[in-house]
């Protein structure tokens, strides 16, 4: 029973090493490619941490309760006169100024400090945290974007790189029929043996067209691993639509502000504004109410004895009270506003840089716009260069085996065929490659995807 488990495991296991990996189109490309690559991950985490950002500001809204316990044993003379403050000798309770004996000291106490108003510092300071909030997300959505368009562009790559090949492997096809052909009429001393060599020099080229046709294709499967996830081994295409020309355009009104690179720009414009508004809100004075018990215990009495034993180990001595406490800054003034006046350098700086990106994506646009018409030209032409070519092909193939032309004729006739094949095959995908850069521009390319695998 044993054996006919393992056997029918490695069965399994080698059907499905088998099994060809399942094509996957542009779309499925893009959203493998949002799933995996890392720097998405990356922006959602930091979106994460700006969300926890903003509990953490919300956090100043409750009070503040610190709590104490402390014993020592000590000396406990003390000195009258002034002492500027410090961190480093402890201020001391006593009477006498003359006695080395210590004495155990203790002290517990709780105090509780609560801000009943603030002239809105800490909404201000939400603010702040929710406006980095809406830029991390921001942030994310332009890295989905930007990997969802570098994906799209990857899979049309492989895609223009196979196109090729596909034209270089029938140009070797095509060469290898007429060197069979004119080495026929070699053999028969009807043609030159030179005839032959020319063909043999052009096959060559050939085969060495479609060896580096497929070293671009393997760069291209590379670079779309990259984004997919995937060996490139296991990548295999589904080019849908994008082999069949591309639907008309239709005219739509180009939005600069609807792109994720605006959408970013603009939250970080209102994050420097958010903490522009914090700021004017910190000249204020801060009213702390604050509430305190505590209890005391020492070892020595009011005229300096000595009580020994455990005695001050236990706080005995208990103190409560409520205050109300105002503090103001008159001085942060000057420093204030010299924050204030960097900060609104930096909110021009963000408007600014705004400009920029609105200035370089109409660029985008018009390049796009350019780039689409001259490619839906080039496409409706290739047909006729293609057809033109195969005839030219056969015209001068007919009049060398008429022996009216020389091999140079076919030879020159067959390159343009290739070449008039490769461009028909690119014009086509260069017109999907101008609309996903059309979409790019405008900031959503998921109309461009339903489009190419519907």
């Amino acid at each position: 029973m044993k054996l006919l488990t393992t056997i029918l495991a490695a069965a399994t296991l080698a059907a499905a090493q088998q099994t060809p990996p399942a094509e996957i189109t542009i779309a499925q490309a893009v959203e493998t490619a949002l799933r995996n690559y890392p720097s998405v991950r990356v922006t959602q985490e930091q979106m994460n941490a700006a969300a926890a950002a903003i509990r953490l500001a919300q956090t100043a809204y409750l009070p503040r309760v610190d709590g104490l316990l402390q014993v020592n044993r000590a000396t406990r003379n003390t000195f009258y006169g002034l002492l500027l403050p410090q961190s480093v000798i402890p201020g001391v309770d006593g009477v006498k100024a003359d006695n080395l004996g210590t004495v155990f000291d203790s002290g517990a106490g709780v105090l509780v400090s609560w801000r009943p108003f603030d002239f809105g510092l800490r909404r201000a300071n939400v603010a702040v945290a929710e406006a980095a909030r809406d830029q991390a997300q921001a942030a994310l959505n332009k890295t989905r974007y930007e990997i969802s368009v570098a994906a799209a562009d990857a899979f049309l790559t492989v895609l223009a790189a196979r196109q090729t090949a596909e034209a270089a492997r029938a140009a070797v096809d095509s060469w290898q029929i007429l060197q069979r052909s004119i080495q026929a009429l070699v053999n028969a001393q009807l043609r030159p043996g030179a005839d032959e060599s020319r063909v043999a020099a052009e096959l060559a080229g050939a085969q060495t067209q479609v060896a580096q046709a497929e070293q671009a294709i393997e760069i291209a499967r590379v670079t779309l691993s990259e984004f997919v996830g995937l060996d490139p081994s296991q990548l295999s295409l589904n080019p849908g639509k994008l082999t069949e020309p591309a639907p008309e355009v239709p005219e739509s009104e180009f939005n600069p502000a609807n792109s994720p690179l605006a959408r970013e720009q603009t939250a970080a414009i209102a994050q420097q504004q958010r903490r522009l508004d914090a700021l004017g809100r910190t000249y204020y004075p801060q009213f702390l109410v604050q509430g305190m018990a505590s209890g005391r215990g020492s070892g020595v009495e009011t005229d300096g004895a000595r009580l020994g034993g455990l005695n001050g180990l236990v706080p005995t001595t208990p103190n409560f009270g409520l205050g109300l406490t105002v503090t103001f800054s008159a001085m942060d003034r000057f420093v204030l506003h010299e924050q204030e006046a960097m900060q609104s350098a930096n909110v021009r700086a963000q408007e600014a840089q705004y400009q920029l990106i609105v200035t370089k994506l109409r660029t985008q646009f018009n390049t796009a716009m350019a780039a689409l018409t001259g490619a839906g030209r080039v496409a409706a032409n290739t047909p006729v260069e293609v057809a033109s070519a195969r005839t030219a092909v056969e015209q001068a193939t007919a009049r060398y085996q008429s022996g009216l032309a020389p091999i140079d004729d076919v030879a020159q006739a067959r390159r343009l065929l290739v070449q008039a094949q490769i461009d028909d095959a690119l014009a086509r995908l260069n017109v999907w490659r101008a609309r996903l850069q059309l979409a790019a521009a405008r900031g959503d390319i998921q109309p461009f995807l339903d489009e190419a695998v519907r």
